[in-house]
């Protein structure tokens, strides 16, 4: 097939990939545009841009898809299908209708529920069992299309980087199935029974909140691991919790409990495993003692 892709972070790379590798002609990626990235705040091209290089492709980069010529320039490309994998802008009818075949898209989660741009996260704060890959069909609004198939994996104890690079795999493969037969794939359409929304993850989403049981803090900091990290603040200074065990134990919300870095929660207790200091790398909580004292009785918020 002709197929233009468009995707931007990670995520996308491995259908990007898996595309090519089954022999598809990919005739343009479209990525966002580059963003200032690092100490330099120097222009850095998305990941589908640069795996989109690597193999050749023609890349475009537009701020929009609202204006007639990004849209003629598209419908130029005479493409049988367009795959759509967390590509980040919002496809205007004009795009959605170019391709002959219209607009599939990769979406990470089990649709109806976690519509949005958030699925991953908002499954593991939710304390999902259960997540997943759909392959829809996109229409206008906000991931209500059509389904043309699934697949299921358990979320058990992943973090959203885990959890996100299994989902982007199973996707890619997914794709690939689905295209190579679209006929035994037929849409079926969602209904509204079910549907819940993955809204956009807020920074301040990411300050535990140790007034909650400590499974709830845990999800948090697996929801947010590895970026933008789950923290509390010391003296000033900001900590990332990258991982933590759900331990016994109780006091006062955000008191140290002992000398091993035990939390109390609302209900229960989190023992940080994994911790990373502002401007340093990531260290066991027992590293971290050694340089940086917590004594028991000390609040954590």
């Amino acid at each position: 097939m002709r197929i233009i892709f468009m995707g931007t972070p990670d995520f996308a790379v491995p259908t990007l990939n898996a595309l090519v590798a089954a022999g598809h002609h990919v005739v343009a990626a479209y990525s966002q545009p580059p963003r200032p990235a690092g100490r330099g705040k120097k222009l850095q091209p998305s990941p589908v841009h640069l795996a989109a290089e690597a193999h050749g492709i023609a890349v475009r980069t537009p701020v929009s898809l609202k204006g007639a010529d990004e849209q003629a320039e598209l419908a130029a490309l005479d493409a049988d299908i367009a795959v759509v994998a967390a590509y980040g802008l919002i496809l205007p009818q004009a795009v959605l209708d170019a391709p002959k075949l219209g607009c599939l898209n990769v979406h990470g989660s089990i649709l109806p529920r976690w519509r949005g741009a958030a699925p991953v996260q908002r499954a593991i704060l939710a304390g999902d069992d259960l997540t997943g890959v759909t392959i829809m069909q996109m229409a206008r609004g906000l991931d209500t299309g059509p389904m043309l198939a699934k697949i299921e994996t358990p979320v058990s104890g992943k973090t959203a980087g885990e959890l996100t690079s299994e989902l982007a795999i199973k996707g890619a493969a997914l794709m690939v199935q689905v295209l190579a037969d679209l006929a035994v794939y037929p849409p079926v359409i969602q209904h509204d029974e079910g549907v819940t929304y993955a809204h956009k993850i807020d920074k301040a989403e990411s300050r535990l909140d140790f007034a909650l049981p400590a499974v709830e803090v845990e999800r948090q900091i697996r929801a947010f691991a590895p970026a933008p990290g789950a923290f509390f603040e010391l003296d000033g200074e900001r900590y990332r919790v990258l991982a933590a065990d759900v331990v016994e134990g109780a006091g006062a919300a955000g008191e140290t409990l002992d000398d091993a870095l035990t939390i109390a929660c609302g209900s229960g207790a989190i023992r940080p495993t994994l911790i990373q200091r502002a401007g340093r790398p990531a260290m066991d909580a027992g590293s971290l003692l050694r340089g940086r004292a917590v004594g028991v009785g000390t609040y954590l918020g």
